[in-house]
């Protein structure tokens, strides 16, 4: 049973494996903020369905980025249905595979002994996790600006986990989608609380701590990141809890 969260009105948080989705909803119109796995595709259509709509009423698609653990639906979608797929226009080449700055498996050997590494690294792969996806069609959003999508979403350039890394603002509810630009949670980290992911996901990790002052001044008190629990507490105070236990 797929469950999902009104964080905001009209804002759903879903959860895939291990990961976040959320959708936005315009009267009968809907808009996606990532997939979850390739095998997450039946959980995504699921939280759609609890809303009574249907995965043809999603008008657009938004990536925070172009890892395979948020392109499952994404993918399907577009294929399934041609529903486009807008990313930042630093990250197009990236989901359109012309590069890749993922980890893979040979990344995580030398990891098998820490803390939640193996149980992680089965569970992803039964839903995909070392599938290869792409999306030779991806579109860049607007470089400023609420996009013209359900739920008028507005970009957030925090690059640095991957070049084009994109957060997405909801001002007028309050509500950040952080992506993996800051997450509160994740299988191979021992604390819980705004933070950023473990060092072997990062594209660099200098980026990713500066790409963090584009989020800190946001007008968001409810954060839905890529990665564990939605959270209640101002972005800039999140933040600084990011900062501390990235030293």
């Amino acid at each position: 049973m797929t469950i999902v969260d009104e964080v905001a009105p009209d804002v759903f948080r879903a959860s895939g494996t291990d990961v976040n989705l959320v959708i936005l909803r315009d009267g009968d119109a809907l808009t996606l903020i990532d997939g979850g796995y390739p095998g997450d595709v039946g959980a995504v259509e699921g939280a759609i369905h609890s809303l009574g709509r249907r995965p043809e009423d999603v008008q657009g698609m938004l990536l925070t980025h172009a890892h395979i653990d948020h392109m499952g639906a994404i993918v399907a979608f577009h294929e399934r249905y041609g529903t486009p797929v807008f990313t930042d226009p630093a990250e197009v080449a990236h989901a359109r595979r012309d590069y890749l700055e993922q980890a893979t498996g040979k990344d995580f050997i030398p990891m098998l002994h820490k803390h939640g590494v193996l149980p992680w690294l089965l569970r992803i792969a039964r839903v995909g996790a070392t599938r290869s996806l792409s999306i030779g069609d991806a579109q860049p959003f607007a470089s400023s600006g609420s996009l013209d999508l359900p739920g008028a979403p507005v970009p957030v350039a925090t690059h640095g986990h991957t070049s084009g890394h994109s957060a997405y603002h909801l001002p007028q509810h309050g509500v950040v989608v952080t992506g993996d630009a800051l997450v509160t949670a994740h299988a191979l980290s021992k604390v819980r609380g705004p933070q950023l992911l473990p060092q072997v996901f990062d594209h660099g990790k200098q980026d990713t701590v500066s790409a963090l002052d584009h989020l800190a001044v946001l007008d968001a008190e409810t954060i839905v990141p890529g990665h564990g629990p939605v959270v209640s507490m101002p972005i800039a105070a999140a933040v600084e809890q990011a900062r501390q236990r990235s030293r």
